[in-house]
């Protein structure tokens, strides 16, 4: 008979397990500007919600170390910045078809309870909308629901052509060419929803300039740019849902909690335009910020480039990087102080995302009211005077004379609530 196996020791069993577990990753911490010793995360004291992560705004603050250093120059001399430490129903998708007479540009949806596949190629000529365009970018808005991935490989397969001719993703598309569309079959997707007339009637009121290629609105803060995850509409949607412009794209993008100037155009030139004065900084965008704390020595030039990272959890932030980064320029300009902030005009020359939020973190000054890179600590003062959103708002823009185009200048005063808690916060000392 064979030996019997001992019988294991009394919690043997658990200390193997423990032995063979593999450590749970930690997410790095904030460093309080306070202390040196890292801090995690909490609710916020005023017992507010944590908010979302979308876009920077009413996002619960990232647990990873946010910027530390930026080089800040002055008007005279470049000295290095103090480290701071700091669900809707869903259906069936339709086939789109399409025939000459359709709208170039637009897919036309099916009955809804017919479960066909277009049957035939389709011809799309290009019209003045379309001129410039990137075919990948035009197939992305002629098959709404079809995954990218699915619209590079007819691309590559060579079943989508132009003029006859095999074409590359980047191709740009020209005025009177003839694209061919195969047949596809478009993925599920959930069901748009319409922007409430309230909305809808807001946004008509907050226009401050429209002409032929333009429209420019003043975003209320707290009404993302476009919809997204999480997000039904946005402007963007809520503009086209007027039902009056053929063409209506976004120029640019703001963050949710930010008000101020969102620029749209109503025409392809109009927005080749406003990308190129953007891309290349010819674009002039001035913002009024409120930063925590007294901002000492006149203007600070904040060069830093910046990065997107994301954390465990998939929420994403951004930090400082100058290896991996791209080129960020900002310029503080106080304007008052109030009591425990300073009102700044901030000028920036690119436009990354959340590039003042973290700039101003940089400083050691984060933005009032910004729950994602602000202290929690620092902004207890000013959260207790009643302020509900991020003190930041586009009030100035302007794009330069560029071929047929004019000169472009665009204001927008700050709103009236902003204005109305700087009477609360009272000056400084």
């Amino acid at each position: 008979m064979a030996a019997s196996k001992p019988k294991p020791k009394p919690g043997a069993k658990s200390e193997l397990r423990k032995s063979d577990r593999t450590a749970r990753p930690s997410a790095p911490r904030y460093m309080t500007a306070k202390s040196s010793a890292p801090r995690a995360a909490s609710p916020g004291r005023d017992g507010s919600r944590p908010a979302s992560s979308r876009d920077g705004d009413f996002g619960a603050r990232p647990t990873s170390r946010p910027p530390t250093r930026s080089t800040v120059r002055s008007a005279d001399r470049t000295i290095a910045a103090k480290p701071t430490s700091s669900g809707p129903a869903t259906k069936r998708a339709t086939t789109p078809k399409f025939t000459r007479e359709n709208r170039p540009g637009k897919a036309v949806e099916a009955a809804a309870d017919k479960e066909l596949l277009p049957t035939v190629v389709v011809h799309m000529t290009i019209t003045a909308n379309e001129d410039g365009q990137r075919v990948d970018n035009y197939l992305m808005k002629c098959l709404p629901g079809v995954p990218k991935s699915h619209i590079y490989l007819i691309l590559r397969s060579g079943q989508v052509r132009v003029d006859g001719g095999r074409v590359k993703p980047d191709r740009k598309l020209a005025l009177g060419e003839e694209v061919r569309i195969p047949p596809v079959r478009l993925a599920e997707k959930s069901e748009q929803i319409r922007a409430p007339d309230a909305v809808l009637n807001r946004l008509r009121e907050a226009i401050v300039y429209e002409d032929e290629h333009y429209l420019a609105i003043c975003k209320p803060a707290g009404l993302a740019s476009h919809g997204g995850t999480g997000i039904a509409y946005g402007v963007i949607e809520a503009a086209r849902g007027w039902g009056k412009y053929d063409f209506l794209e976004l120029a640019h993008r703001l963050d949710r909690d930010t008000s101020g100037l969102l620029l749209l155009a109503k025409s392809r030139v109009g927005l080749l335009r406003a990308q190129r004065a953007f891309r290349e900084g010819l674009a002039d965008k001035r913002y009024f910020a409120l930063i925590v704390g007294r901002l000492q020595g006149g203007a600070r030039d904040v060069d830093a480039a910046l990065v997107k990272r994301s954390i465990p959890g998939g929420e994403r932030f951004i930090d400082i990087d100058e290896e991996d980064g791209k080129p960020s320029k900002s310029r503080f300009v106080p304007q008052a102080h109030y009591k425990d902030a300073t009102l700044c005009e901030v000028h920036i020359y690119s436009g990354r995302t959340h590039q003042i939020r973290v700039h101003a973190l940089a400083l050691g000054h984060p933005v009032a009211g910004d729950r994602k890179y602000g202290l929690r600590d620092d902004q207890k003062p000013i959260r207790d005077l009643g302020l509900r959103r991020m003190f930041l708002h586009s009030h100035f823009l302007q794009l330069p004379a560029d071929g047929e185009f004019g000169k472009l200048i665009l204001n927008a005063p700050m709103t009236e609530e902003l204005r109305q808690f700087l009477e609360v916060l009272g000056p400084g000392r």
